[in-house]
């Protein structure tokens, strides 16, 4: 980053102070997802934000090598005490945060103190996919269904908040002015919500974003998270996103859906059999190919594997199949690839990446869907997707195309990272892995 662009930087963030003031924010909060799926941040007073936005705040590279418990590993490339980073807010992005009061976000791009992008940044590596596809003449729109569970605070135990029945409207009269408050900020925050409902396990809801560019996405996820815990607090509450948040239950997802577009056409909207275009249809073969893989990004966590499992809709079966809901690649005809094996304990600009790197790989070699499973796919023989991290660890190192996208210090990271997870709940049992990770997502 030069000088001119550094000045750029900071003299637009200088005009954005008197609006921000205006609306009486005192701070901005800058954040980023680390590699086990855990919102951290860095926070500069109001009138410090210019300085930030054209030079960054100082950040460790050590949070490469963070465990969701705080832990850090010995890696191969990241863990010690050395070096320094610098968090450089996206201006595109700053929000007054409606669930907290007194502040504003922006999700922050991580680059080495000579304004060069980190190896291992994650929003980098979206945007870096993204352009990847775009090289190839393909946009994606890309959108993601966030779940979590209310529950009663102080305990960390869990409690629903709510005792009304799944999907009943009950739930949601109960807590009324509680949806109505996160429907009002998630509107007030420029979310486009496509829609707000309970949903399954106790006290359980989902909301799904509208698509947008896929880095984008993955900003609004963010953004949606941190909403719903603001508010949350705000109303007595306490959220959980974990995968597992009972042993015994069902968990929270974290679906990502996806369409490819090339001349302004939506080529999963075609006139075709199921409305695939060629390259639709080559994009979900090569996600679904590399789907044993993709769970090490996209199901990260040890807690992950107690929520993918046959008959909860979880996606436990790598094939694909139209509005098969216990298929891991379930295709909404018509309009996109829901991946439904994914959760939230993922970081969801390497989910982002990883995704469109496997259905890139999938355009370049032209490859084919095999005929869809039209019944519950443990009734056809399917095959399951890993039962453990360790299996899809394993299956993460094999795949050459992902290895590529993430180049080796990140791969070797992010390798380090999961083994490190299954070395903290080696010798734990499902009801302490699902208490560990309960308030951590």
């Amino acid at each position: 980053m030069d000088t001119a662009e550094r000045d750029h930087r900071h003299a637009r963030a200088t005009d954005l102070l008197e609006g921000l003031a205006e609306r009486d924010v005192v701070a901005v909060a800058i954040t980023w997802v680390d590699h086990s799926g855990i919102t951290r941040v860095k926070s500069v007073p109001l009138h410090r934000f210019p300085d930030a936005a054209a030079h960054g705040v100082g950040s460790s590279p050590v949070f490469d090598a963070f465990l969701l418990d705080d832990s850090i590993v010995a890696g191969r490339h990241a863990g010690g005490p050395v070096g320094d980073l610098r968090l450089h807010p996206d201006l595109d992005r700053l929000t007054v945060l409606a669930g907290q009061p007194g502040w504003a976000w922006a999700p922050g791009d991580r680059l080495d103190q000579h304004g060069d992008p980190h190896p291992q940044d994650e929003r980098g590596l979206a945007r870096t996919v993204v352009d990847r596809l775009a090289g190839h003449g393909y946009e994606v729109q890309a959108g993601f269904e966030v779940e979590w569970v209310v529950g009663q605070a102080g305990t960390d135990l869990f409690r629903p908040a709510t005792t009304g029945p799944a999907y009943g409207h009950v739930r949601q009269v109960e807590l009324s002015d509680y949806c109505a408050d996160l429907i009002a900020a998630l509107v007030e925050q420029g979310v486009d919500a496509l829609q707000f409902h309970p949903e399954y396990a106790p006290g359980q809801f989902e909301v799904s974003t509208a698509p947008e560019d896929p880095v984008h996405a993955a900003d609004t996820a963010v953004l949606v998270r941190e909403t719903v815990r603001a508010v949350s607090a705000r109303h007595g509450l306490r959220a959980s996103f974990s995968p597992k948040v009972v042993a015994d239950g069902v968990g929270n997802g974290g679906h990502l859906h996806v369409s490819l577009w090339r001349d302004g056409r939506n080529l999963f909207a075609a006139d075709a059999p199921h409305h695939l275009a060629p390259e639709a249809e080559s994009f979900a073969a090569g996600v679904l190919r590399r789907l044993p893989a993709l769970c090490a990004i996209g199901s990260p966590s040890v807690a992950s594997y107690l929520r993918l499992v046959p008959s909860h809709w979880a996606g436990a079966f790598a094939v694909w199949g139209v509005e098969n809901r216990e298929a891991a690649l379930r295709l909404v005809e018509g309009r996109d690839l829901e991946v439904k094996c994914y959760d939230l304990s993922a970081n969801p600009y390497l989910v982002v990446a990883a995704t469109l790197a496997a259905g890139l790989a999938g355009v370049v070699d032209g490859a084919r869907l095999p005929p869809p499973v039209g019944v519950n796919p443990s009734l056809a023989g399917a095959t399951r997707l890993p039962t453990s991290l360790a299996e899809a660890v394993d299956a993460f190192e094999r795949d050459e195309v992902l290895a590529e996208a993430f180049g080796e210090e990140f791969a070797d990271t992010i390798v380090d990272v999961r083994r490190g997870e299954i070395a903290r709940f080696a010798d734990s049992t499902p009801e302490e892995v699902a208490h560990v990770t309960r308030w951590r997502h």
